[in-house]
């Protein structure tokens, strides 16, 4: 959560104390397909998951929907998880196709590949270090995903893995079949302790993070706009045939070069057309981070990606300055004709790219605050510094820290003061990471105006 010297709280927070305040949008949905009959594929993609497989499996395993196919895409790997991934399946009588790579090509051409190749009616992609901790998981997010034909995306809450996330898991019948049959497994990543102390740096600094972003910043953006920017990747739901028509409009023009995250291109993608990508707050998938050494390669990944992908779709980050166009337009559609359709959907608007360009979205409000937000937050504060206005500096810094720690503690509700004191001690990391956006955004710039390169890829 970043501020703007003087108003403390940011454009984002702004959006969404207005979005909970506005309310949602109250149509009843009257879907025209039942999300019952859908076809769910469940695609994993892993890179020397050894230790995370097992978890990932049995986590699908266990689910009130169960997937029509399991695709397992090794992509690479140089451990043994096609080894543990078949044990498990064998002990378990778990069907599961493998697909093995020689040597990795990278997330997007999995995703552009099973849209390709298979014909379900929904890609659900799960990362092989990612656990689906509840068991109606898939359940919702499909259900969610056909309350409309403007939801292309579906994903729940993410959460850091833990190691007591771990423990628990471990007690599950599936699990200790596991176990019992291949000693050699492990679901606990096989590191010495410094590792495992950064794992423990990392896992309390994004659980503070998500708590504030998916609570606060994220649910009041689902309320007012009924979607957020991009579905977090790790554990998504996409209706196929729409991931399906994506790649081929851009993989003319980019290739796989979908900046240095494909999720959120993709996300963004989706928004271009009109469609929404919502997130549920009453499901619970947990993930696990990056260690804290690598957490600014992270950082740097996913706030460059925003960055480039502005770049893209530069007339959806417009739409603020087309929102009186966009207004009048839709006080010229005749009420009888809304009133009139036999398929209702909350937050309903045109598809296609030519409304963007010529109206932008709703959406769009949120992409030019982050854009704004991401770059004046940091250029403000080296500016204040470089002045020596040490005293306005102080007053942006306290004053914006108090606020988020009051959020933290209203949206954390049953771990209000864990969370309290852990945002307290988070704070000099949170600052950390908002000066180095800095040095980001001087990438970006440089790759504009200098060097022209905009090949973007992770």
């Amino acid at each position: 959560m970043a501020s703007l010297y003087p108003f403390i709280i940011s454009p984002n927070s702004v959006l969404s104390i207005v979005g909970l305040l506005h309310g949602p949008d109250k149509t009843v949905p009257t879907p025209a397909q039942d999300w019952h009959k859908a076809t769910v594929d469940v695609v994993i993609p892993a890179l020397n998951e050894e230790a995370n497989i097992g978890l990932c499996l049995a986590s699908v395993a266990r689910q009130t929907k169960r997937p029509d196919k399991i695709i397992l895409i090794d992509d690479g790997s140089t451990d043994r998880t096609i080894a543990f991934a078949q044990a498990f399946c064998e002990t378990n009588g778990l069907e599961v196709q493998i697909i093995h790579r020689k040597a990795p090509i990278g997330k997007t051409p999995t995703l552009k590949r099973q849209a390709r190749e298979f014909h379900y009616d929904v890609e659900f992609i799960l990362d092989g270090d990612t656990v689906l901790e509840s068991d109606n998981y898939i359940e919702r997010v499909v259900e969610e995903l056909y309350k409309g034909p403007g939801i292309a995306s579906a994903c729940g809450t993410i959460l850091p893995l833990r190691d007591r996330d771990r423990r628990e898991l471990l007690q599950s019948d599936n699990l200790q079949k596991f176990l019992a049959h291949t000693p050699e497994a492990s679901i606990y990543p096989k590191v010495n302790w410094e590792h495992h102390l950064q794992q423990g740096m990392s896992n309390l600094y994004r659980e503070v993070l998500y708590m504030l972003l998916q609570r606060f910043v994220y649910h009041g953006q689902m309320v007012f706009f009924g979607g957020i920017l991009n579905p977090v990747g790790c554990a998504v739901a996409y209706r196929r045939n729409y991931l399906e028509n994506l790649f081929a409009e851009y993989e003319p023009i980019l290739g796989d070069d979908l900046t240095n995250s494909e999720d959120i291109f993709i996300g963004f993608a989706l928004l271009d057309q009109g469609y929404r990508n919502v997130q549920l707050t009453d499901v619970i998938a947990r993930s696990q981070e990056p260690e804290a050494a690598r957490l600014p390669r992270q950082v740097y990944m996913w706030s460059s990606s925003f960055l480039q992908t502005c770049y893209y779709f530069d007339s959806l980050m417009r739409s603020p300055f087309k929102a009186f166009k966009r207004y009048r337009k839709e006080r010229d559609t005749p009420k009888d004709i809304l009133e009139a359709r036999k398929i209702k959907e909350a937050y309903r608007q045109p598809f296609g790219e030519a409304y963007t360009r010529n109206y932008g979205r709703p959406i769009g409000w949120v992409m030019f605050m982050s854009a704004l937000e991401k770059i004046a937050f940091p250029t403000v504060l080296c500016i204040l510094a470089l002045l020596g206005n040490w005293e306005a500096l102080g007053f942006t810094l306290v004053a914006e820290s108090v606020l988020a720690w009051i959020i933290l503690t209203i949206v954390a509700k049953g771990n209000r003061w864990e969370f309290l004191f852990k945002g307290i001690a988070l704070t000099p990391v949170r600052y950390a990471v908002v000066v180095f956006d800095f040095f980001t955004i001087f990438r970006f710039a440089w790759d504009i105006w200098v060097s022209k390169n905009t090949r973007w890829r992770k």
